[in-house]
């Protein structure tokens, strides 16, 4: 009889996979990841997630499960909704989620009717896929009617009003992929009530930032708050939704559609019906990060994303780069390259030459196809986690302009390239990590 549970090293059972996986871990290390939905969790974090947990099968929820064995899987998931509710002050919270997609895609299917009109930022102006864009779910099954920001970069929120006193929407989102600018929730929860909309608020990017305090909060404004656990959360790739009111039965119908019932048509909306079984080792992991998020060095760190965020895009503004807004209140720098002579996918590649790993993105207005975008999209979450601070952001700051403002010669390149190893190696990533 075979014991497939003997531990035997990944080196030996799949070499292919272990190679792949010390070559991942030796990129990150040698350069920089810059991209802004992207940060590094901690050891703590990653133990949680390789863990025994990952065997476990919970359909259902803490206490009204389908399946026998669930005495620490409720325990838990118990404790991570304890950790979150704490954290935002809210009354209500769902750690199931696979990721922060499939979280949208609750809020629409628990709140709205197939066809029923909702409003988001413009995927083109720097919103989500799931807030409406045209080949997403959400506007397949449900009318997107879009909003925009203004030529300054700014939601605006004259013409959102209009349109939505216009268009009479059931609900509408706050929240983005490439808004560099504090979201005033206030203004959304206002406009949503003078329409008699529900309001949605995705965190995903700003979560940590929030949670530091050094960006505006949606609790107390909007009636459903969706975000992912990675990003400046640090934690697992995975979902999270935050509201208040009364929870009840989430295997029993919610009697009607209300912001009363918001944590019964959230739960059901999940479970039963987008989702079977939650990944009990993902929830292992959020669960972990949000202890970690209730630290000092916590809130610490985010605060120094932001700083580093502001260094970075004033060195760009001073070397004649061209950035969306002006400048930038969170952590990302959204920057249109066209005037430096380069489209976003070739500034991609020229950072990719010295380590600095960026996106493409569209710009506001960009008459540029979507695969080969205007501009590039940047963030500080990886460098200062690595421990990087204000003297690094200038050095980072000087290398992207040096690299951009001259893409086509070679010594250039190869000198920054060298800085970017150095600063590297003098931040390890993950020192004390092995994979064998």
């Amino acid at each position: 009889m075979i014991n497939n549970t003997k531990q035997k090293p990944l080196s030996r059972v799949d070499p292919q996979v272990f190679g792949l996986l010390k070559k991942e871990l030796e990129r990150q290390r040698r350069g920089l990841e810059m991209i802004p939905s992207e940060s590094y969790v901690s050891p703590a974090v990653l133990q949680a997630m390789g863990s025994i947990f990952t065997d476990k099968y919970s359909e259902g929820y803490p206490g009204k499960r389908y399946y026998g064995g669930q005495t620490n899987t409720d325990k838990l998931e118990s404790l991570a909704i304890k950790r979150a509710k704490k954290i935002f002050g809210v009354s209500h919270v769902n750690v199931q989620p696979y990721s922060g997609s499939p979280a949208n895609l609750a809020v629409y299917f628990a709140l709205l009717e197939p066809g029923d009109k909702f409003m988001g930022l413009d995927l083109r102006q720097g919103g989500h896929l799931t807030h409406g864009w045209k080949v997403n779910f959400s506007s397949k099954f449900y009318r997107s009617i879009p909003y925009g920001v203004g030529k300054d970069g700014y939601i605006d929120f004259d013409q959102l009003r209009q349109q939505a006193k216009k268009e009479r929407p059931k609900l509408i989102w706050a929240g983005a992929t490439a808004y560099p600018r504090e979201y005033d929730y206030k203004s959304f929860a206002e406009i949503a009530q003078e329409v008699g909309a529900f309001f949605a608020a995705d965190i995903a990017h700003v979560i940590g930032l929030i949670i530091a305090g050094v960006h505006a909060s949606p609790v107390g404004h909007a009636d459903v708050i969706t975000s992912t656990t990675h990003k400046t959360l640090r934690g697992p790739r995975a979902g999270i939704i935050l509201c208040d009111g009364q929870p009840s039965n989430p295997l029993k119908p919610a009697p009607k559609i209300s912001k009363e019932y918001l944590p019964t048509l959230i739960d059901r909306a999940i479970f039963p019906g987008l989702q079977g079984g939650p990944h009990e080792h993902t929830i292992a992991g959020i669960a972990v990060a949000l202890k970690e998020a209730q630290t000092k060095d916590f809130a610490k760190s985010n605060q120094m994303i932001v700083k580093t965020a502001k260094i970075i895009a004033q060195k760009l503004l001073e070397e004649g780069f061209n950035l969306v807004s002006g400048g930038t209140d969170n952590h990302l720098i959204l920057m249109d390259a066209t005037n430096k002579g380069l489209s976003g996918q070739e500034a991609e590649n020229r950072l990719e030459k010295v380590g600095i790993s960026v996106n493409k993105n569209a710009v506001p207005g960009d008459p540029r196809p979507p695969y080969s975008p205007s501009g590039i999209r940047l963030g500080t979450p990886c460098l200062v986690i690595r421990g990087m601070a204000e003297k690094e952001a200038k050095i980072i700051g000087g290398v992207i302009s040096d690299v951009l403002n001259n893409h086509k010669n070679p010594a250039i390149l190869a000198k920054n390239k060298r800085i970017m190893r150095d600063l590297c190696a003098k931040f390890p990533l993950y020192p004390g990590l092995k994979i064998d």
